[in-house]
């Protein structure tokens, strides 16, 4: 770890000058110049005073950040397909994040089976084709370029009775599929 690259850009993040971190911390400008380009190395002590100075702690700062995947391509995807559908995972192992985003086809003239009342929200937008969304005793059809936005209280369930394939973006929050 580059103690001193991370200590600018934690002193840049709150716009000090070098001078400013060093008056704080009653060290000299050229020994925090020193320390941001790994020239030498602070005591424990000297570092804690740094770190207090930049509004942190040693825990923090020594805290490894994962790098986190924000784009995702056709070879991150998941795809189980069947005869009357196909469902595409577009985030991977979302099971542990707020939502869980789904590209779902659905055959010709078939449903999808129902989803029993639970805690959560849906979203669906059509991209092509046009479904009917069977939301507890009611009914409604959406068309491409529609989308859809319920609690999942109630049972539900998505059928396509078009003799064309329909393509749905289903976002589920929290992940449910």
């Amino acid at each position: 770890m580059e103690i001193g690259s991370k200590i600018k850009r934690l002193r840049l993040q709150l716009s000090l000058t070098q001078s400013e971190l060093a008056d704080r911390c009653e060290l000299t400008k050229g020994y925090i110049s020193q320390l941001e380009n790994d020239l030498t190395s602070p005591s424990i002590s000297t570092l804690i005073d740094i770190l207090s100075a930049l509004g942190t702690d040693a825990q923090t700062f020594f805290k490894e950040e994962e790098d986190e995947q924000v784009v995702f391509t056709e070879n991150d995807f998941i795809v189980k397909d069947s005869l009357e559908q196909e469902k595409i995972w577009l985030v991977p192992n979302c099971q542990k994040n707020e939502m869980e985003p789904l590209l779902v086809t659905i055959k010709p003239k078939y449903s999808l089976p129902g989803d029993m009342p639970h805690e959560g929200e849906e979203f669906g937008y059509v991209l092509s084709g046009k479904i009917i969304l069977h939301l507890g005793k009611n009914s409604y059809t959406v068309k491409a370029k529609e989308s859809f936005y319920f609690v999942s209280d109630k049972l539900h369930y998505i059928e396509n009775a078009s003799n064309i394939p329909a393509k749905i973006i289903w976002i589920s929050s929290p992940p449910t599929f």
